[in-house]
């Protein structure tokens, strides 16, 4: 199994799930159930840790805008870190 970690910044900003990859990577994921999908806690977790992949997760589908790459709920299955 993976381990998900929990993350948030002294400013408020939170990230749901991080994970870890084999190779060492972190990955973070967000997940939105509302309309509203802006994901200023994302931005601000790739600002300070650059990480390859950013996820968030929502009932919209699949797209990839300003480096964040979007995955429907129904899809969750797709994401492996």
């Amino acid at each position: 199994g993976v381990t998900s970690y929990y993350w948030s910044s002294p400013g408020k900003a939170e990230v749901d799930f991080v994970f870890q990859d084999k190779q060492g990577n972190v990955i973070p994921l967000e997940a939105k159930s509302a309309e509203n999908v802006r994901s200023k806690s994302l931005r601000t977790f790739r600002e300070i840790y650059h990480p390859e992949y950013v996820f968030r997760v929502s009932a919209r589908n699949f797209g990839f805008e300003n480096g964040i790459k979007s995955v429907p709920l129904y899809a969750m299955f797709c994401v492996k870190p």
